[in-house]
């Protein structure tokens, strides 16, 4: 299978529901007031100057195909970084954010204080396998995002191809695209907090993807101070 000649993937920008987890958490709150649903929280005035930022970016990477989650933040800022492009887009489900089931619209302080034994069951099986009941794993992402990558290869070979999607996403697409094993994806989790509307890249080289960037913010205008992190929560809500 022929391998794609470029590979991006762009975290949304900053959405309102970022700024409401990231007031919780500094706050000492244990929930997160968001009235809408994961999939329906739009980007903030900051993210769509952000969206903008990534589209004169896109403009001279010159992609071919944009695969975009379907939840509104995601799908606002491709609309906005594409523009009048004529880039292919398609809106793809299995990019959807991770789901967190119960942990959802709890801060860290909020899993420990009011769920203690899925804060335990979490630490006993490491948040690469952990399952919070009606959510998904890492592991259960990274099974929808292999099948994704697999098609848009079978589909676009040789192709430049970008994903617009959320924090998770990044981190998970380079554990497909460098081959990295459970404990490198962990410690990349740890320490890093992948910027909105970062972008991170793979360029072909033989029959392989070749990291180029990761989590770049050099296009965006200024120095933005990234989200709050939930070591304890994962990605809520990105």
């Amino acid at each position: 299978m022929e391998q794609l000649e470029w590979l991006a993937v762009v975290r949304h920008g900053l959405s309102t529901g970022n700024v409401t987890a990231q007031e919780a958490e500094t706050g000492g709150a244990e929930l997160i007031d968001i009235p809408e649903r994961d999939a329906d929280v739009p980007l903030a005035d900051l993210g769509r100057e952000q969206a903008e930022a990534v589209g004169r970016f896109l403009v001279k990477q010159k992609p071919r195909l944009a695969v975009v989650s379907p939840y509104l933040r995601t799908r606002q800022t491709a609309e906005i970084a594409l523009g009048e492009s004529g880039v292919e887009t398609i809106v793809d489900e299995r990019l959807r954010d991770r789901e967190l089931g119960v942990l959802d619209l709890h801060t860290a302080r909020g899993v420990q204080a009011r769920l203690p034994e899925e804060a335990g069951r979490r630490a006993r099986l490491g948040k690469f396998y952990y399952r919070p009941p009606g959510g998904e794993s890492w592991a259960d992402v990274l099974l929808r995002l292999r099948a994704l990558l697999r098609e848009i290869r079978e589909d676009h070979p040789g192709e430049r191809v970008v994903l617009f999607a959320h924090e998770a996403t990044v981190l998970m697409v380079r554990y497909l695209a460098e081959g990295l094993d459970e404990q490198r994806l962990m410690a990349l989790a740890h320490d890093t907090t992948i910027a909105n509307c970062s972008v991170s890249s793979w360029r072909r080289s033989g029959d392989r993807l070749e990291a180029e960037l990761f989590n770049s913010v050099e296009h965006l205008h200024r120095e933005e101070t990234p989200p709050t992190r939930q070591e304890d929560v994962d990605d809520q809500p990105v």
